[in-house]
């Protein structure tokens, strides 16, 4: 692939409460009237996140028509596993006309530095706000996947609900920092809501370089899915974009060479790239994506060349 850097689409001035920093993730959602949603999470003064939206022209996806004065999604009360910050991965239509959003909710913790386990929350109004179903993950805890259960992607197709996430209980020290190592797994559920304790992995990553694997961003195609997700470096520490195939969602073959949009040689993305989540918009195709820090110089697109 071969990909043309449109630039950052919006980065936070500080204005917004629930958005002093950060725009990361972003999340896509076409609405009712064409215009292009990326829900994105963003950061308050003392870095909790919450998630809000920008709305873009779906043609010239540079072009900010709409930001939300407030979030959508709020933590979660005191003692939840959500209670220091949410995190946006995907959001999807259900066949009710409500919206369903996966997230990952953030925990601080004292033996491990946080926990990250994956929530859902319903939309009844068009994505304007969003209500939790329940204060507890859908994803919990389990014995095989212990500290890590986020980074959820769901697709609804052949009556099921399939999902890519990430999960792990392992942390190692990497520049003398505690970071989690997690890999890419598979789930099956009949309605969204309900899902198995353990997944079965997807692929397995290199432990001599890569600790973990971002949020899976997963595309079907006529004949298969594709896959873009981010590989955690261990050197140089950080982000990069990985790309792989499926012709059934579940046996996927590794391809990251052929991703072909990494960092620039200076500028918002010279050193990570991550969070890439492709989509149609006409004849056209973008890569909406962060650069460095998780978001704190905003998100971009990219146009798809070849």
């Amino acid at each position: 692939m071969e990909w043309r850097k449109l630039g950052v689409v919006w980065c936070p001035n500080g204005d917004l409460w629930w958005a002093r920093s950060h725009a990361s993730c972003p999340t896509p959602l076409f609405l009712a009237d064409g215009t292009l949603r990326l829900y994105v999470q963003g950061r308050d003064e003392k870095g909790i996140g919450r998630i809000g939206f920008v709305d873009v022209d779906a043609g010239d996806p540079t072009r900010v028509l709409r930001v939300s004065p407030d979030p959508v999604l709020d933590v979660g009360v005191p003692g939840a596993f959500d209670d220091n910050g949410v995190f946006q991965t995907c959001v999807l239509a259900r066949p009710d006309g409500t919206l369903a959003m996966y997230y990952v909710g953030f925990e601080i913790c004292h033996q491990i530095r946080y926990r990250l386990l994956t929530g859902l929350a319903i939309s009844h109004d068009g994505g304007e706000t969003f209500e939790r179903l329940r204060a507890t993950p859908i994803l919990e805890r389990s014995p095989h996947e212990l500290h890590i259960r986020g980074g959820p992607f769901v697709l609804a197709e052949g009556g099921i609900y399939r999902m890519w996430y990430v999960a792990g209980s392992e942390w190692e020290t990497l520049e003398g920092k505690a970071m989690p190592v997690y890999d890419l797994h598979y789930l099956e559920s009949p309605d969204g809501i309900v899902w198995p304790d353990a997944g079965r992995r997807v692929f397995e990553m290199n432990r001599d370089a890569e600790h973990g694997f971002g949020r899976p961003y997963v595309v079907k195609k006529r004949d298969g899915y594709q896959m873009f997700y981010s590989v955690r470096k261990k050197q140089p520490l950080g982000y990069r974009m990985g790309y792989a195939e499926s012709s059934d969602g579940r046996h996927w073959t590794r391809l990251d060479e052929q991703m072909g949009l990494d960092v620039s040689a200076s500028g918002w993305d010279n050193e990570t790239v991550e969070y890439a989540a492709v989509v149609d918009a006409g004849d056209k195709t973008f890569c909406f994506y962060n650069g460095n820090d998780f978001g704190v110089t905003g998100f971009g697109v990219a146009e798809l060349i070849k």
